[in-house]
């Protein structure tokens, strides 16, 4: 292995009440990293390998998907604040160039 470089192990072991159990251990992770994922595990009710695996599965489903597009994604943001009529375009002034006086 690289000098410098993470060691990450992850295992995995079937419970056949809950689903699969992940183990992962990561050397040094940076403190910061680890003491945001215990407070999201705990705000969330769940246990910190299994707020690493949650994390790992949705990053990965994010990979394979196209990020969506600008105005989708504006669309979706205000999509809460009932807004549901189309607002009219913003007409001004063309633009023209910069004058720094020379």
């Amino acid at each position: 292995m690289a000098q410098g470089a993470d060691q990450v192990v992850i295992a995995r072991a079937d419970r056949p009440v809950t689903g699969a159990l992940v183990s992962v251990h990561c050397s040094r992770s940076e403190d910061d990293v680890k003491s945001r994922l215990k407070r999201r595990a705990k705000r969330d009710g769940r246990g910190v390998e299994e707020e690493i695996g949650r994390t790992l599965r949705n990053a990965l489903r994010e990979e394979n998907q196209p990020p969506p597009k600008l105005g989708s994604r504006i669309a979706a943001r205000f999509a809460k604040a009932g807004l549901t009529a189309d607002l009219p375009e913003l007409r001004g002034p063309s633009p023209r160039s910069a004058d720094f006086g020379k």
